[in-house]
């Protein structure tokens, strides 16, 4: 059988392809990175963005020299404040227990002696107060 595509080139091809996907996301992440920045100007959003189309390589090389701690602190921010907000909409979805589920807990907290009998009354009277 005839082969005028080896093994060889397949593996290459394969880098290659590999690597062109790896330079699409971290252009897009550096493109992204720049249009979010709070910090950076119209100016400067204006500059790297052409630094960026202009000279591909060394525009996101240097802006990830420049400005990628800050890009990562960003990046932490935002999935923070994404993860903050996820929690809130999760509790506000679950509610508050029922009176009688707090009073039951309490119940079993006393019965166990984990808490005295005054704390008990203490905290049964904030929960039906």
């Amino acid at each position: 059988m005839d082969s005028d595509f080896p093994l060889l080139s397949v593996f290459l091809y394969m880098l290659w392809f590999f690597c062109f996907v790896m330079w699409l996301f971290l252009l897009f992440a550096v493109v992204t990175d720049v249009f979010r920045s709070q910090d950076l100007s119209g100016w400067g959003k204006a500059g790297w963005t052409a630094a960026i189309i202009l000279l591909p390589l060394i525009g996101v090389l240097a802006y990830l020299i420049v400005r990628g701690h800050s890009m990562h602190e960003r990046q932490n921010r935002e999935a923070a404040a994404a993860a903050d907000l996820w929690r809130a909409q999760v509790r506000s979805a679950a509610g508050r227990p029922s009176t009688a589920d707090e009073l039951s807990r309490l119940a079993d907290l006393r019965d166990h002696g984990v808490i005295s009998s005054n704390e008990f009354e203490r905290e049964k009277t904030k929960i039906l107060a």
